[in-house]
């Protein structure tokens, strides 16, 4: 019998067009804009993409799966709830995410500005250091939705460490 490796990979993507507002929340940071996003929670794509790659690499489905928008519960909830739950998960499973590499995908918001504080925002929330989350950012070269404006996009990939 093969031994398995004490390291796991998972990747994530999120979506949300743009609606309303005047802000979007990326990484737990509220980062002004002119226009929100349409979504059930706040709409954090970061976090919801970060989450997805999370309970994938775990294979514990995605975060649909664990806040549906069906429910009502999760209406305007806050997604760092959500990246709360999904890291005690790992934890119970035995596991601690070793690095995280995000990237945003959108015309604008300028996401640089903003990297440094969601950079910490999230190492603080997954009790890592800042030094792990790697957060960046680009267009779509005025492609498709995010490069007309219409939303924003961002993709996530996580290394799991086993915590044994």
């Amino acid at each position: 019998m093969q031994k398995s490796l004490n390291i796991r990979i998972g990747q994530g993507i999120d979506v949300h067009a743009f609606g309303p507002g005047d802000h979007l929340m990326l990484g737990g940071i509220r980062v002004p804009h002119d226009q929100g996003v349409e979504a059930h929670s706040d709409g954090d794509v970061v976090i919801h993409a970060l989450c997805d790659a999370m309970l994938g690499a775990l294979a514990l489905g995605d975060i649909g799966r664990h806040f549906p928008p069906s429910d009502p519960q999760w209406k305007d909830a806050d997604s760092r709830a959500f990246l709360r739950h999904c890291n005690g998960l790992l934890g119970e499973h035995g596991w601690r995410v070793g690095n995280a590499d995000i990237t945003v995908i959108c015309e604008r918001p300028k996401v640089g500005p903003h990297a440094e504080a969601m950079r910490a925002q999230l190492a603080d929330d997954l009790g890592i250091d800042s030094g792990d989350i790697g957060i960046k950012a680009t267009t779509s070269e005025k492609l498709g939705f995010t490069g007309r404006g219409e939303g924003i996009a961002a993709q996530a990939v996580v290394l799991l460490v086993s915590r044994a």
